[in-house]
Formats: C-alpha cells, sequence, structure tokens
C-alpha cells in the first residue's frame, strides 16, 4: 500500500496530475472545430459527473471514523459545513450556470478562481488529505474533485468558450467580492443558528491554520476584512494570464486588417 501513498509533487501525485492534464489536451484536440454548443455540452458533463463525485466523496467521509478523529477540534463532519461553496468548488455550480445565462462576469470568476483555487488545495491539502493512500474514498474524492475542478477553469478557455480580457477584471473582481461576502453572510448565519458553528466557507471567518492567510490576518486582523490583501496576488495573476490572450487577439485583428486592405 505504500506505493499509493499521495503527498504533493512525490511521484504518484505527478503521474495523477499529469493524466488530469492530458485529459484536458485530448478533450480540447477531440472539439477542436466543433460548435459552441458541443463544447458546452461537454463542459456541462464534466461538471456534473464532478458534483456527483463530489456528493458520494462527502457522503463516504461522512462515515470515516478516522476523520472524524482527525477533524474533532474542528466540529468533525457536518453535512452543513460541506457543501459545494468553497472557493473552489463552488465553481461546479457556477460553470454551469455561466455557461447556460452566457454571464461573462461568471465566467471570469471561474476563469481566474476555479484554477487557482484548486491548484492551493493540491499543493496545500487540508488536514486528513496528505501521506495518506490514494485508495481511501476521501482522498479519491478530494483530489478527484479538485483535479476536475482545476482542468473545468482552464477548459473555459482551452475549449474556446471564454477568452479573458482585461476589460473583464472590473467584473471578475466585483464578482470575486460578492461571492466571498455572501460566503461571509452564510457562515455568519450557519453560526448564529448552530447548525454549524465552525462554519467557514472561503476561509473568510478563521484562516484554518493556512500560512498566507495567518501573514493576512496579522495585517487585517479583521473576520472577512483579512481577505482583501488577497487581491494583491490576484491582480498580478490576471494579469499574467490574459497578457497572451490579449496578444492573440491583437495579432488576429491585425492580421484581418491587413487582409482586408490587400482586397
Amino acid at each position: 500500500m505504500d506505493g499509493w501513498i499521495f503527498h504533493p509533487f512525490n511521484a504518484l501525485y505527478l503521474l495523477v496530475f499529469g493524466a488530469f492534464i492530458l485529459l484536458l489536451v485530448l478533450l480540447s484536440l477531440i472539439l477542436r472545430g466543433k460548435s459552441e454548443k458541443a463544447k458546452s455540452a461537454v463542459l456541462l458533463a464534466l461538471c456534473f459527473i464532478t458534483l456527483v463525485g463530489f456528493i458520494l466523496y462527502k457522503a463516504f467521509m461522512s462515515r470515516d471514523g478516522s476523520y472524524a478523529v482527525l477533524t474533532a477540534e474542528m466540529g468533525g463532519f457536518n453535512w452543513w459545513g460541506e457543501l459545494p461553496l468553497q472557493l473552489c468548488n463552488i465553481n461546479m455550480l457556477l460553470i454551469p450556470f455561466a455557461i447556460l445565462k452566457k454571464n461573462r462576469p461568471v465566467m471570469s470568476f471561474a476563469f481566474f478562481v476555479a484554477p487557482l483555487g484548486a491548484l492551493m488545495a493540491l499543493i496545500m491539502p487540508a488536514n486528513g488529505f496528505d501521506g495518506y493512500s490514494l485508495l481511501l474514498p476521501r482522498m479519491l474524492g478530494y483530489y478527484g474533485t479538485h483535479f476536475m475542478i482545476l482542468v473545468e477553469g482552464l477548459a473555459l478557455a482551452a475549449f474556446g468558450l471564454y477568452r479573458p480580457r482585461f476589460r473583464d477584471f472590473p467584473g471578475a473582481l466585483l464578482t470575486i467580492l460578492l461571492v466571498a461576502l455572501s460566503a461571509f453572510l452564510l457562515n455568519l448565519l450557519l453560526r448564529w443558528t448552530g447548525l454549524h458553528p465552525k462554519a467557514n466557507y472561503f476561509y473568510s471567518v478563521e484562516t484554518e491554520g493556512n500560512f498566507l492567510l495567518e501573514i493576512f490576518h496579522r495585517l487585517i486582523p479583521v473576520p472577512f476584512l483579512y481577505l482583501i490583501p488577497s487581491y494583491v496576488i490576484l491582480l498580478p495573476y490576471m494579469f499574467l494570464v490574459t497578457i497572451p490572450f490579449e496578444a492573440a487577439e491583437r495579432a488576429r485583428r491585425k492580421k484581418a486588417k491587413n487582409c482586408a486592405s490587400m482586397k
């Protein structure tokens, strides 16, 4: 069983990571030249499969005695604390909404946040998901869900359903703020009603030991507001990711203009 031990950046981890990236590449090649409707249908199906897998994984976790011991300090397993509303897994719901409604700000949120949030969870796994056998249901569920969310966020651009632009930034940042604020208010409601006294979606109430959030909390020791410095990291990331798309769009327009002038 030692060969199945899963830890960020060990051989098995890199192999699985590569397999999911290969899945994205293969799907992109298969869908090249297909209609937007076909591409959307494939991405919607991926999100649905991930959501079903997510529910099954949480069901297994609810019966996982060892996980209950590991998380006893945080109140153990509670369905109210396991809804798909965290920074990354909320995209299983938002990506289908954005596709069906053709909502560009939400697509921007999903494209920028889903891969980044999923990657953070993959390289900094939560308590109970690091150093255990990948064959455990909770390990399969945790990593399978986050790898799929990573793929689905990137697929928005890889399938050609969304191309980021600098003009998207205000809408994307506003969407991020509103979603985070909604999660914070839900946390307060769940805590106030006693449904989940440790509710902490988007890590907006407590840092839960995350070293980066701990730094932010020292700067701004106020729930929710300590997330504001995250924009300092997010904005440069958004610029770096968007630059190649902007450059490609300008090159395309220039080529089209040259072709038109030659006629």
